[in-house]
């Protein structure tokens, strides 16, 4: 049997969070029941944060309500703060996510707090999941670029994710926020959060801005990371990150792996036609290739 690589779907929340069209509930669901079908396991369904912040999130609590439950099916939800975690468990998520952010400008534009503030969060955060038997992850965004600071010291994400780690999350992300990394940097800091969090699962999250993720995806997996997210149809941005676009698309990562020899579990017809039909929901393109071009070609 192939060796497993794990698609962590995102589109319903960091996919749909500051893309301009405004989907309802109803379409919200629809999507994650195409992604359930398609074979996903573990989605981000959405966020508890403030409605003022991130007002396309607001409807958190409906979505959960909504979505086919199953065994096999983990869903996720971003949280910040105390009462984030409080309406996520309430909600039935089986998952909490939090994020630290790298940098101080960006930790400030994007949770109005500083670093170690939005860390100490994450403790109070995480104590309250585990609590309430839920299982916990947390991210450490803008890691290879910052909007506001320009390039990071690797050494400031390792401290934070050295922080982190003293939590025992059960997985830890690192996260191409902007789009800004290359793999020579994301071997550099993959390697370095092993060391900080031994024992740990790690997590890749890369936004495709400069045509760099699927490269960033490839190079992470030579440093044995298994876990990596991506959003149907490449859709997402960040709201507070000017230019940083889509997440990376799920059908170009799952073809990419794929034909690297692994085994995802995923679908890849089912996901280009949920690309195809969440276009007609957005009401305009989105960046995938694969959903243009398909799979391997077949001889004719």
């Amino acid at each position: 049997m192939s060796e497993r690589i794990q698609i962590v779907e995102v589109a319903p929340r960091d996919g749909l969070q500051a893309d301009p069209a405004d989907l309802s509930t109803a379409q919200k669901v629809e999507l994650i029941e195409r992604l359930v079908a398609a074979g996903h396991t573990r989605i981000e369904a959405t966020s508890f944060v403030s409605p003022k912040a991130v007002p396309k999130m607001a409807d958190g609590d409906a979505v959960m309500a909504g979505v086919p439950r199953s065994a096999e099916v983990s869903y996720s939800a971003l949280a910040l703060n105390q009462r984030g975690v409080e309406r996520a468990i309430e909600a039935g998520v089986d998952e909490v996510c939090g994020v630290v952010v790298a940098t101080e400008a960006f930790s400030q534009a994007n949770q109005r707090a500083t670093v170690a503030e939005s860390v100490q969060r994450w403790r109070d955060i995480s104590d309250a999941a585990r609590a309430s038997g839920v299982k916990t992850a947390v991210t450490v965004s803008a890691v290879c670029g910052c909007p506001y600071e320009g390039r990071v010291d690797a050494e400031s994400v390792f401290d934070i994710v050295g922080e982190l780690a003293e939590t025992q999350p059960d997985e830890l992300a690192l996260a191409d926020t902007i789009g800004a990394g290359v793999p020579t940097r994301v071997a550099e800091l993959f390697a370095g959060a092993r060391e900080r969090a031994p024992g740990i699962a790690l997590r890749g999250h890369f936004h495709n801005t400069r045509n760099t993720a699927l490269a960033n995806i490839a190079a992470a997996i030579d440093t044995g990371v298994r876990v990596f997210d991506s959003s149907v149809g490449g859709v997402g941005g960040c709201p507070f990150a000017p230019k940083a676009t889509g997440n990376v698309a799920t059908e170009d990562v799952v073809y990419l792996v794929h034909e690297m020899g692994y085994d995802t579990g995923l679908d890849l017809d089912a996901l280009i036609e949920t690309s195809t039909w969440l276009e007609t929901q957005l009401g305009h393109g989105v960046p995938s290739l694969v959903a243009k071009a398909g799979g391997f070609p077949t001889p004719k």
